[in-house]
């Protein structure tokens, strides 16, 4: 399977650099880039794209808008996200995940890096630069925080179980530690995970993470 992606940033020096960085792949195929956020838009819905690279920094749309624009568009599938920007700041981080984003790398990543998280997210998984992991969840676990009541409300649809997986995988936890910690199969682990992205409706794990803490399973430390 070919991976079709879009590259989006204002800079075309960032858009050449990442084309390059690409073209080795054989299995990845850059079919367009563009400085426009609203005609990164128009390209998801004419090209049939798997995975949209974007820098935060766009014209006449915001990178965090465009992808909230992605995650809402009718068309299914809709295109994976992944950010590549030069900041890592944990609330940016935090905003393009709760946006619909499922990768978010910085700009020292490398070609083996980038390629990894676009074929990740392509497979309905999550990518997230290590570094910036930590820090989101050191982040994450250092706020007051309390839960939001329309998630809390959607929390308590989950069944005991659902609410141990969530709470192991917002820790962190793959689902072969998960299956290991609970003693249940990783199939069994991996069908808990899709029926909790169908009832809270979210794309992926990068989404349950991000819902986990603002529905409160997760406290600070």
């Amino acid at each position: 399977m070919v991976v079709r992606v879009l590259i989006c940033d204002k800079y075309e020096v960032v858009r050449t650099g990442l084309r390059a960085l690409l073209a080795p792949e054989p299995d990845i195929e850059v079919v367009d880039t563009t400085d426009s956020g609203l005609h990164a838009v128009m390209l998801a819905r004419t090209h049939s794209l798997d995975v949209v690279v974007t820098g935060l920094e766009l014209l006449s749309l915001s990178g965090l808008e465009l992808v909230r624009r992605l995650a809402e568009q009718d068309a299914a599938p809709a295109p994976r996200v992944v950010v590549y920007a030069a900041g890592d700041t944990e609330e940016s981080v935090a905003d393009v995940l709760h946006a619909g984003a499922s990768g978010f790398l910085v700009r020292d990543a490398g070609r083996v890096e980038l390629a990894a998280a676009i074929r990740a997210v392509a497979n309905g998984e999550a990518m997230l630069a290590p570094a910036v992991a930590q820090r989101l969840v050191n982040w994450f676990r250092s706020r007051d925080v309390r839960p939001e009541p329309a998630l809390h409300r959607e929390a308590e649809s989950l069944t005991p179980r659902e609410r141990e997986v969530l709470l192991l995988l917002a820790g962190g936890l793959q689902p072969e530690e998960i299956a290991g910690r609970l003693f249940i199969g990783v199939t069994t682990v991996r069908t808990h995970i899709y029926r909790l992205r169908g009832k809270l409706g979210l794309r992926d794990r990068a989404q349950l993470v991000s819902f986990a803490y603002r529905a409160g399973f997760m406290s600070p430390a």
